[in-house]
């Protein structure tokens, strides 16, 4: 017996207890769920927030996080704001956003990892949750994504939209598990963001930076196989592309089977942002034509026209 408890408290020593790191802002709705899952992990967990209006401190004190207010600028810089200035204690970080929940399979796998593990970063599978179904067609179901990484290890694209963390030095593995990104916000509020998002894509694209970016490489990581697809979608005709990735997501794999929850997320996502990504490109190089003052004699003219 005596060796049974030693063997259990040598095993809980060296296993992993990674620093976790969470986003917010307003997210009272979601954050009692994704801290609960990482508390099973963590015994140091930071929320960061941008200045939540809502009872976001309230619900992460009650977790025992330690809240840090911090001015919100996009993802990437505010999670490497994160890696940078936070006192983080372990040797381990675990990045999640507020509405992101670890199922007890990615909770295991993590207690699972020793502390010294093979790898120096770790992906995780994600699903979407999107108006109570979690969508498990299309594709993307899951998606990979590298949120465990020992410190110094891993970094954020400095990008304003669809950032992904780097692995700076080292291997990855990947975890058992899910990881649900639980969209518990209206569409109202997803559409607004979505199209904040169009902004920072649109932006990214005009700016045409390299440093601190994702490497595409078809045989590389889940992300970089992700970012290599992406530029060759950005290659393909303004307008014509949104119809064909819907078709592609949709019809080709089978996103249909996600129900009529599904045909509002494929149609919304695959089609609705990328079509208005499309044409804020569209209006950005026509910008000049676009604001040319008007000609009086030509507005006579249409309005003098049978």
């Amino acid at each position: 017996m005596l060796f049974l408890i030693s063997s259990s408290l040598l095993y809980y020593h060296h296993s992993m207890r990674p620093t976790v790191i969470v986003l917010t802002f307003n997210s009272e709705d979601t954050l009692g769920a994704t801290l609960a899952q990482a508390r099973k992990v963590a015994d140091e967990i930071f929320v960061v927030d941008s200045f939540s209006k809502d009872s976001t401190a309230s619900v992460a004190a009650s977790f025992g996080a330690q809240v840090v207010s911090h001015a919100f600028e996009h993802y990437g810089a505010q999670r490497n704001w994160a890696i940078d200035n936070l006192p983080i204690s372990h040797p381990w970080q675990l990045h999640l956003d507020a509405d992101e929940v670890m199922d007890d399979t990615l909770v295991q796998s993590v207690l699972d990892l020793p502390d010294q593990p093979p790898h120096n970063g770790y992906f995780v599978p994600r699903y979407v949750r999107f108006l109570g179904r979690v969508m498990r067609h299309g594709a993307m179901s899951p998606t990979w994504h590298l949120r465990l990484f020992q410190s110094g290890a891993g970094r954020c694209e400095d990008r304003k939209y669809d950032q992904h963390f780097i692995l700076l030095s080292g291997s990855s593995g990947q975890l058992r598990g899910t990881m649900i990104d639980d969209i518990a916000m209206s569409l109202s509020e997803w559409t607004a963001r979505h199209n904040r998002w169009a902004d920072g894509e649109v932006q990214e694209l005009f700016a045409a930076q390299s440093a601190n970016r994702l490497q595409p490489a078809l045989f590389g990581t889940p992300a970089q196989r992700k970012r290599f697809l992406r530029e060759r979608y950005n290659r393909m005709p303004l307008f014509v592309r949104p119809f064909l990735f819907f078709g592609y997501r949709y019809l080709l794999r089978l996103g249909f089977l996600d129900g009529k929850e599904g045909f509002i997320y494929w149609t919304l996502q695959t089609f609705w942002f990328r079509f208005l990504i499309d044409a804020k490109i569209w209006e950005r190089r026509n910008l000049d034509r676009i604001r040319r003052p008007i000609d009086a004699a030509l507005i006579t003219g249409e309005k003098s026209r049978p």
